[in-house]
């Protein structure tokens, strides 16, 4: 389907070109530039619902296509698109681009108009990544988000801020480094930057498996996967509050969506091959971090390491399904792991979001993230403590959560591979509870342990707005997932399919 207007290109120039706007208000008139982001923000939001409701969910094509030529001689293209793959991300997107302006209104106090500036221009790239159907365009995009993250971290964040972005920063790029290097060669083989294209291209099995191995480096990082993992708890401690929510909520799906549009289609003989490594990364990433989440004691690390662990069921429901088609007849279950992988991405995205803005709240007010300097929150702070547990329940897969439907899902069909690859996963659901409810138990319950818990005051209508919106978007998600799946079925047959086909006999390889 192709619009009459180019809504993507609108969704991602959109706040860019609005963050010049802000920065144009400058330092002296902080609360206009909080104005101008909100509106921006929210006008990209209510654009994006266009994508969900003019979205033929019948269909695996890509939709709402724009192509126009760029760089001619090299034979690249401002192509955009979408599936149903990107349209739940983007929506995910848009939505915390609002809340982001909305969280750090009070708490920011310096660079008001750089701050939201960043958040906009890092909308519209994340926006730009879930689109690009050119794979040079697609490369553009995923670099030049690492610049306002950068920044944000940089300049807003805590004591070892330094230390914290220069890890993220060559850890990230020097993971896409080796991606870049694949699609180059894709490209010199292909004659072609077409990433829909590039899905059809016959490849033998090894250089399959260096195209495989190049993108693992890159989209690993990006999750993160164990053990390129270690820059993301410490970029979480030292980002200021609106920064690891995006981080949290955005960021780390951009390695999933890229195993999805890259990885599997591209290579799916050595996705095969090679499956094995990704399990065994992914089981060893729910496990060993959730034990490494229990011994934590920044409630920001906590969360960061069981991120960590929630990624993991990514990865594994996206290839496990290699090992369901082998045992099954026709594959039954196999998109079960697909589209468990899916929902799992969306919903940590709200539950970790809103876990980092609860830390916030209570950061504001003590500026410790400590979690013996808390005890005994629910007195003071009833509200928030209603709020909070909900969050911390969902991140361990309550039911009528949406913290429970991927996680079951991808455990559904990891039973149809292999029982023990259900059996580890299902064993982090008990880590989970354990470091999710033990920190419940010692911040949120219990007795007031200090003057500072004693004197805190309750969730402010700006703060109850953001999260009560998360809480409904959890509980909407969890009772009620089926237009999220529908919205995905097509791509996810589609690209399953595609991965049973081999492309060596093509290839002559």
């Amino acid at each position: 389907m192709t619009s009459n207007w180019p809504i993507l290109s609108v969704l991602i120039w959109l706040p860019i070109l609005g963050a010049l706007l802000v920065l144009a208000a400058g330092e002296s008139r902080a609360s206009l530039a909080k104005v101008l982001a909100l509106a921006i923000s929210g006008l990209t939001f209510v654009l994006s619902i266009f994508l969900f409701t003019g979205f033929d969910t019948s269909t695996a094509a890509m939709q709402f296509t724009e192509l126009k030529p760029w760089i001619e001689t090299f034979n690249i293209n401002y192509s955009l698109g979408v599936d149903g793959f990107s349209v739940p991300l983007i929506l995910l997107t848009t939505f915390f681009g609002v809340l982001v302006v909305i969280a750090g209104w009070e708490s920011i106090t310096d660079k008001v108009h750089q701050y939201m500036a960043s958040f906009l221009v890092m909308e519209g790239l994340m926006i730009g990544v879930f689109s690009a159907l050119d794979a040079l365009l697609f490369y553009v995009f995923f670099e030049a988000m690492l610049i306002p993250m950068f920044l944000v971290i940089g300049i807003w964040g805590g004591p070892n801020k330094v230390y914290a972005t220069i890890k993220f920063f060559l850890y990230t790029f020097l993971g896409s480094v080796f991606m870049l290097i694949g699609l180059i060669y894709l490209y010199i083989q292909s004659g072609t930057w077409s990433i829909l294209e590039w899905h059809q291209f016959p490849l033998a099995m090894g250089v399959q498996k260096w195209l495989f191995l190049g993108f693992l480096a890159a989209f690993s990082v990006k999750i993160p996967m164990w053990p390129v993992h270690t820059w993301l708890p410490d970029a979480h401690v030292e980002a200021p509050t609106g920064g690891s929510v995006i981080l949290a909520a955005i960021m780390l799906k951009i390695g999933g969506y890229g195993f999805i549009r890259f990885s599997l289609p591209i290579t799916p003989d050595a996705s095969m091959a090679l499956d094995w490594l990704i399990i065994g990364l992914s089981l060893i990433a729910v496990v060993y971090i959730g034990f490494v989440a229990l011994v934590q004691e920044d409630m920001k690390k906590l969360i960061a390491y069981s991120s960590i662990s929630h990624m993991g069921f990514v990865t594994l429901g996206l290839f496990i399904d290699f090992g369901v088609f082998q045992n099954t007849e026709g594959g039954r279950g196999a998109s079960l792991g697909v589209e468990g992988a899916m929902v799992q991405m969306i919903s940590h995205g709200f539950i970790s979001g809103a876990m980092f803005l609860c830390v916030g709240v209570l950061y504001d007010r003590v500026h410790s993230r400590m979690i013996k300097d808390y005890g005994g929150v629910a007195h003071t702070m009833p509200w928030f403590a209603a709020l909070a547990v909900l969050f911390f329940m969902a991140n361990s897969g309550l039911p009528g959560t949406s913290g429970f439907v991927g996680e079951f899902m991808v455990i559904l069909a990891a039973f149809q591979a292999n029982f023990w690859y259900a059996f580890a996963a299902a064993v982090t659901l008990i880590l989970g509870a354990a470091y999710s409810l033990w920190l419940v138990k010692r911040v949120i319950f219990g007795k007031v342990a200090n003057n500072n818990v004693a004197n805190l005051e309750d969730i402010n209508a700006r703060e109850a707005l953001v999260l009560g919106i998360i809480a409904v978007a959890v509980l909407l998600v969890g009772l009620w997932p089926a237009p999220l799946v529908d919205l995905m079925h097509a791509s996810v047959d589609s690209l399953l399919q595609h991965i049973q086909q081999s492309k060596i006999v093509l290839a002559g390889g």
